[in-house]
């Protein structure tokens, strides 16, 4: 679940929307497809900005070498904050959040917080992920692997500011019937009740 007293949500930030993604910045959580997507968006003149927060992880194998993420962020196709502590903060500041992952997701922390901030979530279709984005209802969702769907998404939102916050309004709410740490606990306890009952 996840804590809608913490995570509430705000209105947009002025200025050029801003897409965040929030992870560990390993290949497999598509990374590169974000960056990739930044580049096309570019060529195409749809003024974007991207940020990145999380660290390098170098004990993982998938991980984006420090070094890759530097130049990224010197080429200026995209923003690398490192590793951030004040994620509600983050999502205050930002308009899109994104996580087109291939890695076997649970229920990706970064997307229900941003859910319940009130952004629109632009994810891939997998499991987990769908959990908490439904199509064309608390955001989009696109095939992995695919960075030019991704821009597609990503412009779609970034043209239309209200689409941005009927996505993000329907995110909130999701968040706050199915998925806020209140409600997660008691069905939690319902289950471990159902289950001493029968034994």
């Amino acid at each position: 679940g996840v804590d809608i007293e913490k995570f509430s949500p705000t209105p947009e930030p002025e200025g050029v929307p801003r897409v965040t993604f929030v992870s560990r910045m390993l290949w497999d959580k598509g990374v590169g497809d974000v960056v990739a997507a930044a580049r096309l968006l570019r060529k195409r003149n749809i003024k974007v900005k991207f940020l990145l927060v999380g660290a390098s992880d170098a004990a993982n194998p998938t991980a984006v070498p420090e070094a890759k993420l530097i130049a990224w962020d010197k080429e200026g196709v995209v923003d690398w904050w490192g590793q951030r502590d004040d994620i509600e903060e983050i999502w205050k500041q930002s308009h899109i959040a994104v996580l087109p992952t291939f890695y076997p997701e649970g229920l990706p922390k970064a997307l229900l917080e941003a859910a319940a901030s009130g952004r629109p979530l632009i994810s891939t279709d997998i499991g987990g992920c769908r959990d908490v984005v439904q199509h064309g209802k608390t955001g989009l969702l696109v095939k992995p692997h695919d960075p030019e769907g991704l821009a597609d998404a990503i412009e779609s939102l970034v043209l239309n500011p209200q689409e941005r916050t009927r996505l993000g309004k329907m995110a909130r709410l999701h968040v706050e019937t199915q998925l806020s740490n209140q409600v997660v606990a008691e069905q939690m306890a319902d289950l471990y009740h159902s289950i001493l009952q029968k034994n």
